[in-house]
C-alpha cells in the first residue's frame, strides 16, 4: 500500500487490530488511554469523521502514520508502512466467509488458512529476540500461514479454545477469529489446586521461561494456566477460575491489568495473588524476562 492507501485505514480498526480497545465509544468519536505512553485517564480521542487522533495530554495529533511513528519511535515513512500494513490483515471487514479448516468463519482477508508446526527460522528467531526459550516456543506455538489482499504472510499461531488463533510476527500482533481465552490444563488431578493468569501468550512462554531459568520459583507440574489474550475478556475467564483454590494473577502493569486484579479480588478475595505487583518498574512479564525497565 502507498501512502495515501495507509491513510485510508480506519483509525478505531487500526487501533483494534494491535490491541487497543476504546474506553468510551460514540458515533463520531473513540475514547482510548494513549498507546504509546502511560495515561492512567483516557486522554487520546479518535475524530471518525476526519480520522484523526488528538492527545490531549500532550497536546499531540495526527494521522495514522503520526501515530505509527509514535508507536514504533522511528521517523523512517518506508518502514512505518510496513508496520502498518503488517497489522492490515487483522482489520476484520463487516462481511465474514467460512474459510477455516475447523469451520469457524474467518474475516474475508485472511485466506488460505494453514497452521502446522513452528518451523521457519525467522519466527524462531522472533521468539528468541524476545527472549523466550525457544523448545518452550516450539512446544506451546505453532505456525500460521495465511494470504491476505493476495499477498501471504506467516506468525506465531497460539490456539485459543474457541478454535481461534492469536499470531504475532515483528510486524504485526492480531487473531484470526474468533477471539477467545487460552486455557492450558497441566494435571488432571489438582482440579482445586492453583492457576496462572496472564494477559498475553507471550507473557504465558516469558512464565515458562523465567521458571526454566529459576528466576520464578513457584512454577510446578501440576498448575493450569489460563490466558485471557486481551484484557478485555476478564468476564469470560471468571467461570472458569472460580473453582482454583489460588490465582497467581501476572496482569501488566497499567491501568487495565490492576483494575482486572481489582475485579478478581472483589470477586474472589485472597485466593488472587497479584504475583506482578512486587515489579512495578516492568510493564509485563515479557518486559520483566528481557530487563526491559519502563523508567530506563
Amino acid at each position: 500500500m502507498n501512502i495515501a492507501q495507509i491513510k485510508q485505514i480506519d483509525l478505531v480498526d487500526y487501533l483494534k487490530a494491535i490491541g487497543f480497545s476504546p474506553t468510551k465509544e460514540s458515533a463520531k468519536s473513540a475514547w482510548y488511554h494513549a498507546p504509546y505512553r502511560e495515561d492512567r485517564t483516557p486522554s487520546f480521542k479518535v475524530n471518525k469523521d476526519k480520522n484523526m487522533w488528538y492527545d490531549f495530554g500532550t497536546a499531540q495529533n495526527g494521522d495514522i502514520i503520526d501515530l505509527a511513528e509514535l508507536l514504533y519511535q522511528s521517523k523512517d515513512v518506508s518502514r512505518l508502512l510496513k508496520f502498518i500494513e503488517g497489522a492490515a490483515p487483522a482489520l476484520a471487514p463487516r462481511i465474514r466467509t467460512p474459510i477455516s479448516p475447523n469451520g469457524e468463519r474467518l474475516p474475508d482477508q485472511f485466506r488460505n488458512i494453514k497452521v502446522v508446526d513452528l518451523n521457519h527460522e525467522a519466527l524462531k528467531s522472533y521468539l528468541q529476540s524476545r527472549g523466550i526459550d525457544l523448545d518452550i516456543g516450539e512446544c506451546e506455538c505453532q505456525e500460521v500461514h495465511y494470504t491476505c489482499s493476495k499477498k501471504e504472510y506467516f506468525a506465531v499461531a497460539f490456539p485459543n479454545i474457541g478454535g481461534g488463533y492469536e499470531i504475532r510476527n515483528p510486524y504485526f500482533k492480531g487473531c484470526i477469529a474468533p477471539k477467545d481465552i487460552s486455557i492450558i490444563r497441566k494435571s488432571e488431578r489438582l482440579r482445586r489446586g492453583c492457576c496462572c493468569l496472564f494477559e498475553g501468550f507471550m507473557d504465558y512462554l516469558s512464565y515458562l521461561t523465567l521458571v526454566k531459568l529459576g528466576r520464578i520459583t513457584e512454577g510446578s507440574e501440576f498448575m493450569d494456566y489460563v490466558v485471557l489474550n486481551s484484557v478485555s475478556n476478564i468476564n469470560r475467564v471468571i467461570e472458569t477460575i472460580k473453582k482454583y483454590e489460588v490465582i497467581h494473577c501476572y496482569l501488566d502493569n497499567d491501568d487495565a491489568g490492576r483494575r482486572a486484579v481489582d475485579t478478581l479480588q472483589e470477586l474472589f478475595g485472597n485466593r488472587v495473588c497479584d504475583m506482578f505487583a512486587a515489579h512495578p518498574l516492568y510493564k509485563d512479564l515479557n518486559d520483566f524476562l528481557r530487563n526491559k525497565n519502563k523508567f530506563p
